[in-house]
């Protein structure tokens, strides 16, 4: 993968410092109305204030098009939040009536005019340096419908939106369609056609490749923190909305999707929140676990810990490890069957464990080692992994991350005997949406299903299998891009025909755990 400045300074590669430097230079020149009332303190916060508010008003973002007409409310907001900053830091009293009132009128007003025209001018520099080529970015256009040949057409036509079609990618294309650029090969030519032609920006238009195959390789295209642009449904009723990052090229709506954010220090952020709590509750739960390896001991006989091989992130496997909850079974047992749940061979004490999900805390090791995560996907066995993967379209993109001890499906009731499909979206949507605040969410989520029973299995979900699973050519279609590919994006590595759990009974089996 290129190494892009983006991944040094993020941003960097961008047009944000400029308009960063023009919210900050606006804010510090208007304050010379005031100069005789403020201190420097008092300019600089009012002046970082309202970059931050800049910020939040999706103001400073890299956009097709740029538009200071467009931008004008969030740009009075701006001004009225560096004013109200000002003030509060400034301590001028605004009971003294027209003597404090003028000069912050006076300053509000030139906050806005000096944000506009600084702004304008940055636009304009912009503008120029995309119509020299200079800050212009070449683009791959995924389908060759009506609206794809329509985009790449304005596109080409308006060098100052900053996007270059090179080329098209698609299937079972006609052969007569005039392309406005040359069409570059099938959808599964499409990693192959971005490196070749050195581009980091791709528009997903409509085509005729089915959705799921167009989903895979979105999903590619950001892990490979490429820019990805998608055209969606009833574009024709949506109209520009910076917050929901969608603009409009003539009369299309795209949305510019959030880049990759499992990017390697985001990784290391969560690294480090697993590891603090993972120690912080082994800690605190000593003595509750110490009681239960003792209440285990006693019902069950030696070997309080059970161990199991799951299938960890990119395929890798490792050791999970849980209390267990009945005597030792066949090892092959515990590698292939589904749920133990209502075995005759669980005893009070392991029933009540599962229930509550007790028997999970010894994972806080796993966790602590570096083997999962507090909050991702639940891991699975090997055997599962190749069963799922070939049957349950997304399975694979799971292993995109570290897996969990808990996780989006299980906090939304997806446990037990339910749709192996419903998880998978579960667990995909978590993946793509991924913040530290999020993890925070879901934890203390966690602990109040820890008192909930599990969800009641219904016919059409029980056991590894469901009827919504895809068919072999949708999984096939997940993988079509080529092999460096399908190691990346499909995750687990194929575990060989026959392989087994450890050791141990048919633990952690319970939940699709």
């Amino acid at each position: 993968m290129r190494l892009h400045m983006d991944d040094v300074v993020p941003g960097l590669a961008s047009v944000t410092p400029l308009l960063i430097a023009a919210d900050l230079l606006a804010v510090t020149g208007a304050s010379l109305v005031v100069a005789d009332s403020v201190t420097l303190v008092t300019v600089l916060c009012a002046a970082v204030g309202g970059a931050v508010v800049s910020r939040g008003l999706s103001l400073q973002r890299s956009r097709l098009v740029l538009s200071v007409l467009e931008d004008l409310p969030a740009l009075c907001l701006t001004a009225i939040a560096a004013t109200l900053l000002l003030l509060a830091t400034s301590g001028l009293d605004v009971g003294d009536g027209g003597s404090v009132l003028g000069p912050v009128a006076a300053f509000a007003a030139t906050t806005l005019g000096l944000l506009a025209t600084l702004r304008g001018v940055a636009y304009t520099l912009v503008r120029a340096g995309r119509r020299r080529g200079v800050l212009s970015h070449p683009v791959v256009i995924v389908g060759t419908d009506g609206v794809a040949r329509r985009l790449a057409a304005a596109l080409l036509a308006d060098r100052s939106l900053g996007l270059h079609p090179v080329g098209f990618v698609d299937d079972d294309v006609e052969t007569a369609l005039d392309l406005p650029v040359p069409l570059l090969g099938a959808l599964g030519d499409l990693p192959h056609a971005m490196r070749a032609l050195d581009v980091n920006d791709v528009i997903f238009a409509f085509g005729n490749a089915p959705d799921e195959r167009a989903l895979a390789l979105v999903r590619y295209c950001q892990s490979q923190d490429h820019q990805v642009f998608v055209v969606p449904r009833f574009y024709e009723m949506m109209g520009l909305d910076r917050p929901s990052r969608i603009e409009v090229v003539r009369d299309v709506a795209v949305v510019r999707l959030r880049r990759w954010r499992v990017r390697p220090h985001a990784l290391l952020v969560k690294r480090c929140f697993d590891a603090t709590l993972s120690a912080a509750a082994l800690a605190a739960l000593a003595p509750l676990m110490l009681g239960i390896a003792l209440a285990v001991r006693l019902e069950t006989g030696p070997g309080v810990i059970f161990r199991q091989v799951r299938v960890g992130r990119g395929g890798r496997t490792f050791e999970l490890m849980k209390f267990r909850s009945m005597k030792p079974a066949d090892p092959s047992e515990s590698a292939t069957a589904w749920n133990i749940d209502n075995d005759h061979r669980i005893g009070p004490v392991g029933r009540f464990l599962r229930r509550t999900g007790l028997d999970e805390l010894p994972q806080l090791v796993n966790i602590l080692r570096g083997d999962m995560s507090l909050v991702g996907p639940r891991p699975e066995r090997p055997y599962f992994v190749e069963q799922f993967s070939r049957e349950t379209r997304g399975y694979g993109h799971r292993h995109r991350v570290p897996m969990g001890l808990t996780g989006w499906a299980q906090v939304n009731d997806l446990r037990g005997d339910t749709s192996i499909d419903d998880r998978v979206r579960a667990d995909n949507y978590y993946i793509e949406n991924w913040s530290l605040w999020g993890d925070v969410k879901i934890v203390v989520r966690t602990a109040r299903t820890l008192v909930r029973p599990q969800p009641a299995a219904t016919p059409a979900s029980v056991g590894p299998t469901t009827a919504d699973h895809g068919t072999g050519d949708d999984r096939a279609a997940e993988v079509t891009v080529d092999p460096a590919v399908v190691r990346r994006i499909d995750g687990a590595q194929r575990p060989p025909t026959g392989q087994r759990g450890s050791e141990g009974s048919p633990e952690s089996v319970r939940r699709g755990a």
